[in-house]
């Protein structure tokens, strides 16, 4: 293969990394909680019932922002049953997965995760089948202090102090059909904007995220976010997108190149949000929340069957689903001055990095880019020029063999390389244009025999980072020789 030159310039900045790119989904489907996060029984139990190895392994990801409890479930959630006395918690049927819900794990136990992981909480609230109200009330028991009825609830609960949760998400995925309490954009921009108004006037710190566009396939897609953002005006603070992509036509080298899709999908959510911004004469924008996002398309088990925790889409990850794990966060890092909040859909067995069997914990394949990025998270993402040779997708379009992201965080220079080439090696020389590369602070690389190559339970490290040495550093260059189908992540210092 030609060469590839990466090129960046440390005056060439897009914006800061916001943190909350890194963060995760706990949704109330499957055993992402019960059996997942959540689960007494097991021998792995601490004193509050979650399960230390789960944690530990998510840990490790150190993700900075937890949304909960969904998701589709949210949509017919009411958050007063999931609060006070375990025993006295109604069990309830569960319509979004068929599925039954004990309500054992609710709004305490969460807060109580997230003060145990460093994660800051992010609530969904029910604009399915709740209302403006009942999303009020949920911001008062969470957020204000004691003397009102909700508030005195929260104390009454054992916590005297407010939970303070900033980050409020006003209902999920409004605009499919398969929704509980689906709407047209008109209406849901309605009781979104209802339920903004009296969320804020009990709180005015939180900030909201709208529902926008849940898939590109379906019609509504941007004229829903359009009509959305133009009603609620400055009360929405960020508008979502979802985004799960797969390979079903086994077509290895078209499913690497989704990157240059999703780069589109942000680019055309980001112009509709400065359209109405521009429309209203108004001097605020909404940022985007990539709230879910993930590899999704093997596994479509989603009939609960009226079963507690039932296994429902625990999808099992390959090294080609990795690197578009990594795709996606290079384009976040690439359009960091848009993207703002982003969240892996999910965290524990459901279509997640981690997931358990009994006693046993598998860490998959998806689990290491997100580590390797996390790890090298803080900084300004650096504008970067690629030269080199590119592939035509069938039907993603052209991109380049290497998809690449760079952050400078003052003298150290962390660049993300992926070659999506199938069977070649590629030379790659990173070039910092107006400073020189000293040396090589670290570099690790993941790879495996082929693309279909994925951890199991019997054999976990099929796929998993090694240390990268295949580089030499030479005049001011680094200069590195990728295997195929690899991620590699490497931290410069730089004079």
């Amino acid at each position: 293969m030609k060469n590839t030159e990466v090129i960046v310039h440390t005056k060439f900045r897009i914006s800061r990394v916001d943190p909350r790119i890194f963060g995760g989904f706990l949704e109330h489907m499957g055993r992402a909680v019960y059996e997942g996060v959540y689960d007494p029984g097991s021998l792995h139990a601490d004193s509050e019932g979650c399960r230390k190895d789960v944690l530990e392994a998510l840990r490790r990801l150190d993700m900075t922002v937890m949304r909960y409890p969904g998701g589709n479930f949210a949509s017919g959630y009411h958050w007063q049953d999931g609060v006070g006395p375990r025993d006295k918690r109604p069990t309830v049927r569960e319509l979004a997965w068929q599925s039954v819900e004990t309500n054992h794990f609710g709004t305490e136990e969460y807060i109580c995760l997230c003060r145990k992981m460093g994660w800051t909480p992010m609530l969904t609230v029910n604009l399915g089948t709740g209302n403006a109200e009942e999303a009020r009330n949920w911001v008062e028991y969470c957020n204000c202090p004691l003397g009102t009825r909700y508030a005195d609830m929260r104390g009454m609960n054992g916590h005297k102090e407010p939970h303070a949760v900033r980050l409020w998400c006003l209902g999920n995925e409004m605009d499919s059909p398969s929704q509980l309490g689906h709407v047209p954009a008109g209406q849901y921009a309605i009781r979104a904007q209802q339920a903004a108004k009296m969320m804020k006037d009990t709180d005015s710190s939180v900030e909201l995220v709208a529902c926008g566009s849940c898939a590109i396939t379906l019609k509504s897609y941007m004229e829903w976010d359009r009509e959305v953002l133009e009603h609620l005006g400055d009360f929405a603070d960020y508008i979502s997108l979802h985004r799960y992509v797969g390979n079903p036509d086994n077509d290895t080298a078209d499913y690497l190149a989704v990157t240059s899709s999703i780069d589109r999908q942000i680019e055309e959510m980001d112009a509709t949000c400065r359209f109405v911004q521009a429309k209203r004469r108004s001097g605020k924008r909404a940022y985007l929340c990539f709230d879910e996002w993930n590899v999704w398309y093997k596994n479509h088990e989603l009939d609960g069957k009226g079963k507690v925790a039932p296994h429902l889409i625990e999808e099992i990850y390959n090294l080609e689903d990795a690197l578009v794990v990594a795709g996606f966060l290079h384009s976040f890092i690439r359009h960091a001055d848009v993207v703002k909040i982003a969240n892996l859909a999910q965290a524990v067995n459901v279509i997640a990095p981690v997931i358990t069997r009994g006693g046993d914990l598998l860490i998959q394949s998806i689990f290491y880019p997100f580590e390797m990025f996390s790890k090298r998270r803080s900084g300004t993402a650096l504008r970067l020029s690629v030269d080199g040779p590119s592939y035509e997708g069938i039907t993603n379009g052209r991109v380049h063999f290497i998809d690449a992201s760079a952050i400078l965080d003052e003298s150290r220079l962390h660049v993300f390389l992926t070659n999506r080439s199938m069977d070649e090696e590629a030379e790659v020389c990173v070039v910092s244009a107006d400073t020189a590369i000293a040396s090589c602070e670290s570099a690790e690389m993941l790879s495996a025999p082929d693309a279909k190559a994925a951890n199991t339970f019997e054999d976990s490290s099929v796929v998993k980072p090694e240390t990268f040495e295949t580089f030499v550093i030479r005049d001011g260059r680094a200069y590195c020789l990728l295997p195929p189908l690899s991620f590699t992540a490497m931290t410069f210092r730089i004079d």
